[in-house]
């Protein structure tokens, strides 16, 4: 009931915030002027000099401000979590690679929680890195493949498709499985939908409520994006228990929402070897004091389930968080990091992602990585950055080859 009266009052004040939000500002010369808080100053003043001052300290505490002003916790795991493997194909993709369906069961109860993996590797003696990350409309999207296990939730994710079989493959493009097994990784995935459906009552159905006795935690000390990125690490736990895959190398991707859900779950979990964010924007790479595109209101107000309750007293405040988005980035160190953004894309604010990836740098020089090539914004399909890499490229908000193609030389650069 506590959590009920929370979400009606948080959702009156996000429509009253809806009324009066402003319109999104695109000038540059109309973000008014701002100073960013220093990841490498402690909450007593005194300046991080050194990596074990760093990680026993500050990014401790800089991992407990984004979890008491923005994101929520994240528990652990359950006990009795297990796996079913439900079908192999040996020879998936016309022959190149071997796919795998695994049901990843959060309690010891076949007939509680779960959700579908789907998994692609190539076929090698070799034990191979995986690319891991949620998708919107379902693990049948990824390809046309009829082998493919339908996801539960596929009317909610895609309300334009009249027939679940009409919605496979539709997101072939953001999932190129062909040039990814060819270039030696895995692919794994799952739909974010299985974690909590996402619009404002999706807690009620997720895992929020379903696994809120045995996780001992409610419903509103976390939030949809804390969901999604507790089931990230669930991939991982699967990842590290395959023969066939280097699980100490797992690349963890996202887009959009589920790049800012990357960005919070490799921040939490350092298992991730190395976290990709493709245009996460506003609550993800973008820095929130910049005055460009969306906004922390847009936000709260569009998506008030994202976020906590305490995010939403900085809808028109963000001078008053403690932290911002280039100090989530610095919690990815010392591992690669890609933020990259779409030049069409600029409700993401680009020139805010690419700005918080270099105030995050100074974190990565504690650790004495190379992390040149980050002084001035690249031009359009120019990467740039070493161990922290940043690109824009032409086009609008999506996931396309061209971005595939950098991940990928991203992935080969940084073994």
């Amino acid at each position: 009931m506590k959590f009920l009266l929370l979400q009606v009052c948080l959702l009156s004040i996000c429509c009253h915030c809806f009324a009066q939000l402003p319109a999104p500002n695109y000038d540059e010369n109309s973000i008014p002027p701002y100073t960013l808080p220093d990841p490498l100053l402690s909450k007593n003043g005194k300046k991080i000099t050194s990596v074990k001052q760093w990680e026993t300290g500050q990014r401790p505490y800089i991992r407990q401000l984004f979890e008491e002003h923005v994101y929520g916790k994240i528990p652990g795991k359950i006990k009795g979590q297990h796996f079913k493997l439900t079908e192999t194909d040996s020879n998936a993709l016309g022959g190149k690679a071997i796919r795998k369906q695994v049901n990843i069961y959060f309690t010891g109860s076949e007939s509680g929680p779960y959700m579908k993996l789907i998994l692609y590797l190539p076929k090698t003696g070799k034990k191979v890195p995986v690319f891991a990350g949620l998708n919107f409309k379902g693990n049948q999207t990824i390809d046309t493949d009829d082998g493919i296990a339908m996801a539960r939730y596929w009317k909610n994710a895609s309300t334009d498709i009249a027939n679940a079989d009409d919605s496979r493959g539709i997101r072939m493009e953001r999932w190129p499985l062909e040039k990814i097994i060819g270039r030696g990784y895995g692919l794994a995935t799952a739909h974010y939908y299985e974690l909590e459906p996402d619009h404002k009552d999706g807690w009620k159905e997720g895992i929020r409520t379903t696994l809120k006795d045995a996780l001992g935690i409610a419903a509103d000390e976390w939030t949809a994006i804390g969901a999604w990125s507790w089931g990230l690490s669930r991939i991982q736990d699967y990842l590290e228990t395959d023969t066939r895959i280097d699980a100490s190398k797992t690349i963890l991707i996202g887009h959009s929402r589920l790049g800012k859900t990357a960005l919070w779950a490799g921040a939490n979990d350092t298992r991730f070897a190395k976290v990709i964010a493709n245009e996460s924007g506003e609550g993800g790479a973008a820095l929130s004091r910049r005055w460009y595109g969306e906004t922390i209101a847009h936000l709260n107000t569009n998506f008030p389930h994202w976020f906590n309750g305490k995010y939403k007293t900085y809808n028109n405040n963000a001078a008053a968080l403690p932290v911002d988005q280039h100090m989530l980035l610095a919690l990815i160190a010392p591992r690669p990091l890609y933020v990259a953004s779409a030049q069409e894309d600029q409700w993401a604010d680009p020139r805010g992602e690419y700005l918080s990836a270099k105030h995050a740098l100074p974190v990565y020089l504690l650790y004495k990585l190379p992390v040149t090539g980050l002084e001035t914004m690249p031009g359009i399909n120019q990467p740039v950055g070493k161990t922290v890499r940043y690109h824009i490229r032409d086009g609008k908000h999506d996931v396309t080859a061209y971005d595939w193609e950098q991940f990928l030389n991203f992935a080969d650069e940084t073994k």
